[in-house]
């Protein structure tokens, strides 16, 4: 099985940046694509962005431009850079892998809060 940790959340201004950090654990050998999404309150949980086994990445339309996403060396750890944030990123950001299934596996969640 594969754990997930996210960290790097908190409360910024709008117009700041943050990076988030998502370890895995376990058999990570097979764990790609990984992914983040995001969850705002009233809302439903949505895709923000993605990076392939081989380094493909995708993004959502919101956050073209303003968010990066990226790996270490081992392909342990996937970040999410995001650069120019506004009160609409405020949500809990999940990241996802996908070991049996499509994100089948879910960290717990870190809570990015922007304020205008």
């Amino acid at each position: 099985q594969v754990q997930l940790v996210e960290s790097g959340g908190g409360l910024v201004q709008a117009g700041a940046s943050l990076r988030l950090s998502c370890a895995a654990s376990g058999h990570t050998s097979n764990m790609y694509p990984m992914g983040w999404f995001r969850q705002a309150p009233g809302k439903e949980r949505e895709f923000v962005a993605s990076i392939s086994y081989v380094g493909n990445t995708n993004f959502a339309d919101s956050v073209k431009g303003r968010f990066t996403i990226s790996r270490d060396n081992a392909k342990t750890t996937v970040y999410l850079q995001m650069n120019s944030l506004k009160p609409e990123d405020t949500a809990v950001y999940y990241c996802a892998a996908t070991v049996f299934r499509s994100y089948d596996y879910w960290g717990q969640g870190t809570q990015v809060t922007v304020s205008s």
